[in-house]
């Protein structure tokens, strides 16, 4: 048995002349330089001791050095664990209390500050790799062997461990096997059109399920090339267009290209994909884009626990405001949430899905893991949707930002629809607050365009009528910004938080 994720992706390689990565600098690295990479890293890792399902935790800046980490991980057997940069020593320390990796990787200039959270973990090994793919780690590995006998791994092996947000509760750290990783890449060379051809402009960051394993994963296996940036610049990203294929990024990546002026249908005519995912694509920009470029964002639907779950076609109708239909060989339904009583088409309830790309479970929460779970295997996304009359599945909000205002359920998204498509707003955020008399009340937190005369009596004129009494917004406020987490996510939780006293205040 080989090394499974690696083994597949890496029988699919090209000629190993060819470019796998090209960076800020101009350096271009060879699918042959990736690979003596990654043995090397899979070398230091062995002689630090590293076994096969011990994990590797790493918290590192974006560099081609982190990802030959990440796949000298995968052929040492070991468990890779990518942390957020912006993660604080606190938060260190419990990921690393629960996860307990043999070792530690993380910048430089920031080993001293981890110091105690290293020591508390009982960390057996703290190295180095700052941006510029330097560092402790990369040392060791730099004059071992350019080859390395891969551990045998199976299809239900851990290859990663990815942390939860933790809105709610603790962080839970979703269980990812080689088949979870080899499957979704399989299905997106396929259902995305990737081939040898391809040139990817990576900007996403790599602590991530998207940036890590679906961008990463996905152009390595159709045997692409990427184009690796250390992080988004609209101008940069522009810059690069007549010579790339495809852009994975966040709605962030195009509302920003969309106040870039260089941004034409002659800038982007060699392109033949952008995609969108990790948070919801206004409809607004959807449309404006199209019109700008001529070219459809393909928006797709994706989580932590079981990579990508659905995609817009890549051949037919990408229908703003959607996320298409479920990737090649994943089940998905629409269930009430109590129950769990399959719905009708058309009916709004909890998404469930089942398939390879489905997580194992959470680490050392068997519990927790088994409550997730339907009796037939099938995953709880907690994400609320709706299947419409064509198939096409639609994201209503999460479970938690249900608003259960007087006995009546209120889904936000309906009501941001509606309110994101008045001139003069950017787009808004709809949240419940506690409330004397309804338990809960409806509340909209707006951002306008910075010519805008908008006021709160405007916009419950528009929306009376439009909707039913009790889903109109009580209070209406106005912000510069909604607060996003790093993948471009609005973070509701924080809105809860600051307003939660508006109706009693």
């Amino acid at each position: 048995m080989a090394a499974h994720l690696y083994s597949e992706i890496s029988s699919r390689f090209p000629e190993r002349s060819k470019t796998a990565f090209e960076t800020q600098d101009g350096g271009k690295h060879a699918y042959a330089d990736v690979d003596a990479g990654a043995a090397r890293m899979a070398g230091a890792l062995a002689a630090l001791g590293v076994q096969p399902g011990d994990r590797v935790a790493v918290q590192v800046e974006k560099s081609l050095q982190a990802v030959l980490l990440y796949l000298g991980c995968v052929r040492a057997g070991a468990v890779f664990l990518p942390l957020n940069t912006a993660y604080t020593a606190a938060e260190i320390e419990y990921f690393l209390s629960d996860a307990e990796p043999r070792v530690f990787v993380c910048d430089p200039a920031r080993k001293d500050e981890l110091a105690g959270a290293t020591n508390a973990a009982k960390v057996a090994h703290v190295e180095t790799l700052d941006a510029n793919g330097r560092g402790s780690i990369a040392e060791r590995a730099r004059f071992l062997p350019p080859t390395f006998d891969d551990v045998a791994r199976g299809p239900d092996d851990l290859a990663g461990i990815l942390y939860t947000s933790g809105t709610t509760g603790r962080s839970k750290g979703a269980m990812i096997t080689h088949e979870n990783l080899a499957s979704n890449a399989r299905a997106l060379v396929e259902g995305w059109r990737f081939t040898r051809d391809d040139v990817l402009i990576h900007a996403l960051p790599i602590y991530h399920t998207h940036g890590l394993f679906v961008a990463i994963n996905t152009l390595l296996m159709a045997g692409g090339s990427m184009i690796f940036l250390p992080k988004f610049d609209a101008g940069q990203v522009l810059s690069h267009m007549p010579r790339a294929t495809s852009m994975m990024g966040v709605p962030t990546f195009y509302t920003r290209l969309l106040q870039h002026a260089g941004l034409t249908q002659e800038a982007t005519a060699h392109m033949r994909l952008f995609i969108s995912g990790s948070a919801p694509l206004l409809a607004e920009t959807h449309r404006e884009w199209r019109a700008r470029t001529g070219h459809a964002i393909l928006e797709r639907y994706g989580m932590t626990e079981t990579n990508m779950i659905t995609s817009n076609p890549y051949d037919g109708d990408r229908r703003p405001g959607t996320v298409g239909f479920p990737l090649p060989g994943v089940s998905l339904r629409i269930a009430d949430p109590e129950s769990g009583a399959v719905l009708p088409a058309g009916e709004i309830g909890m998404i469930e899905v089942k398939g390879p790309n489905v997580f194992k479970g959470y680490w050392r929460m068997p519990e927790k893991t088994a409550a997730e779970f339907r009796p037939d295997g099938f995953f709880i996304t907690g994400d609320l949707g709706m299947i419409d009359r064509r198939d096409y599945v639609h994201i209503v909000g999460r479970g938690k930002d249900l608003v259960i205002s007087g006995g009546f359920n209120v889904y936000p998204k309906e009501i941001e629809t509606e309110i994101d498509a008045l001139p003069g707003v950017v787009e808004s955020a709809v949240i419940g607050a506690p409330h004397r008399d309804f338990g809960e009340s409806v509340m909209a937190v707006v951002v306008r365009t910075k010519d805008s005369t908008l006021d709160e009596a405007t916009i419950a004129r528009a929306l009376y009528g439009r909707l039913a009494k009790f889903k109109l917004p009580k209070k209406i406020v106005f912000v510069d910004d909604l607060p996003r987490n790093t993948m471009g996510k609005v973070q509701k939780n924080v809105l809860r938080e600051k307003y939660g006293t508006i109706f009693s205040d």
